[in-house]
């Protein structure tokens, strides 16, 4: 099982050894699933032949990615006006199958007059403040924890680590199943 080189910084309530100078620490940096985790000092955050801080950008716009691409902030703005465009257009449709199908629903019933009650109550409901409707969810919260990528030394040998561990669990799964060793003497050929 491979993981994604992107550690977030936690902190933890008993100490352990930090990673590279076994210095007591309760700072940690884990994956998103928590498949890969190191004790780190706060030290060796700091040096960047060890972790790099993914995210610190002045403009608060995750543009770390941006820069390493050479992107100015003028065509950013602009793909972000697309996207939002994009977006406006795919709300209008929905909103308009909608009415469509109420359109076909209203259409089948045999009364007139549910019709009318039925879109003045639904008038009504829009119209009330108080009244429930069902909200879009709001996008989630940004996670509070900083972000660190690893070196590519010091990540090539927490991967082989977790491949060496990986491959013992699965020698281990396997010891089992190998046939046994002969439990009687084999015959021996006298020399002719």
């Amino acid at each position: 099982m491979s993981f994604t080189n992107l550690y977030y910084k936690r902190a933890v309530g008993t100490s352990k050894p930090c990673y590279i100078c076994h210095k007591p620490t309760t700072t940690v940096l884990a994956t998103i699933n928590t498949v890969d985790f190191i004790y780190t000092c706060d030290t060796h955050l700091s040096d960047p032949g060890f972790a790099s801080q993914v995210g610190t950008s002045s403009d608060g716009v995750g543009a770390g990615g941006a820069k390493k691409l050479g992107l100015s902030p003028e065509e950013i703005a602009k793909v972000k006006e697309e996207w939002e465009e994009r977006q406006k257009k795919k709300t209008e449709k929905a909103k308009e199958k909608e009415k469509e199908k109420d359109k076909a629903k209203d259409g089948k019933d045999s009364n007139g007059a549910d019709e009318k009650e039925k879109t003045l109550s639904k008038e009504a409901d829009k119209k009330v403040p108080g009244s429930l409707t069902p909200t879009t969810p709001s996008t989630p919260p940004t996670p509070s924890h900083q972000r660190y990528t690893l070196h590519r030394d010091i990540f090539a040998l927490r991967l082989a680590e977790h491949r060496r561990r990986r491959q013992a669990v699965q020698a281990k799964e396997l010891v089992p199943r190998l046939p046994g060793a002969p439990a009687t003497p084999l015959p021996s050929n006298p020399p002719s």
